[in-house]
């Protein structure tokens, strides 16, 4: 019985992982129709401009986060010598979704002639409410999970720092992306206002799903490290807290890895001749 009750707790913690999966499979359409918007409009000179702009910006600072992650390795392999192979790869990953969430924060301001009196969009009409909360809710779980170990003893000071450091770096900076797209005005011209929400989409999307997987790898393994390390005790009953916390790493991982993809696959800038309804 108890072995039963273990397995429907492992598929139970498993389901949360699934859903946001999901939700960020359904986030994908809506990129796709910002996308179509602006391929059936014919943007001014200043908005093709700016996309161009915007697009050389997103790919220097990206390669700044890549070469962030290069001086990580260079740094792990002067501290732990032989033992560092086993933190290039994440060293190199951290880099990258570092590079793609400062892009995105520091994007230069369009520079075209803005509506009078100024409009916003609202935050609803950017990205779903509840993956933006899901997001942070994720960044919370992983700085919470990440304290309570270290302060137990659990992670050595070096892991610990980087541990809450670096998740809570990028989810400020994401802040800050996110409130430079609400606050920005709409174009006056209406052949740029296609353009524009899809820049905004783009950004509000990007940042969350960097940070998203910035929190959940760390999450799902610093979950799977304690689910393993509570497993070793002996009871005298039977002891569901490992099952769930090994079920809760492992989804964890795996949505990060899912939400990966996606992740690699929208670095891609907007195209004026971007047709994503018809592919």
């Amino acid at each position: 019985m108890g072995r039963l009750i273990a397995v429907v707790l492992f598929i139970a913690v498993l389901v949360p992982g699934v859903l946001l999966a999901r939700a960020w499979a359904l986030a994908a359409g809506r990129r796709a129709v910002a996308a179509a918007a602006v391929g059936f409009t014919t943007p001014t000179p200043e908005g093709l401009a700016v996309l161009r702009r915007q697009a050389q910006h997103g790919r220097r600072v990206r390669q700044l986060g890549f070469l962030l992650g290069v001086v990580a390795i260079g740094v792990s392999i002067a501290v732990f010598a032989e033992a560092s192979v086993f933190l290039w790869l994440p060293a190199l990953v951290i880099g990258l979704l570092l590079g793609v969430v400062l892009a995105e924060a520091t994007r230069p301001r369009p520079r075209w002639r803005t509506g009078s009196p100024a409009r916003r969009p609202r935050q609803s009409e950017l990205i779903s409410p509840g993956l933006l909360w899901a997001t942070r809710a994720v960044v919370a779980a992983e700085l919470l999970t990440a304290v309570l170990m270290w302060r137990s003893g659990e992670l050595p000071d070096s892991v610990g720092w980087v541990a809450v450091a670096l998740p809570l770096l990028a989810w400020l900076l994401a802040e800050v992306a996110l409130l430079r797209a609400l606050l920005r005005p709409l174009p006056a011209e209406g052949a740029d206002v296609p353009l524009d929400e899809a820049l905004r989409t783009w950004t509000v999307h990007l940042v969350a799903a960097a940070v998203s997987v910035l929190a959940l790898l760390p999450l799902g393994a610093l979950l799977l490290a304690a689910g393993i390390d509570l497993g070793d005790r002996v009871t005298s009953g039977v002891d569901l807290l490992p099952v769930a916390l090994v079920a809760g790493g492992f989804a964890g991982i795996a949505a990060g890895l899912a939400l990966a993809v996606f992740l690699v696959t929208w670095l891609k800038p907007v195209r004026v001749d971007d047709r994503a309804l018809t592919r």
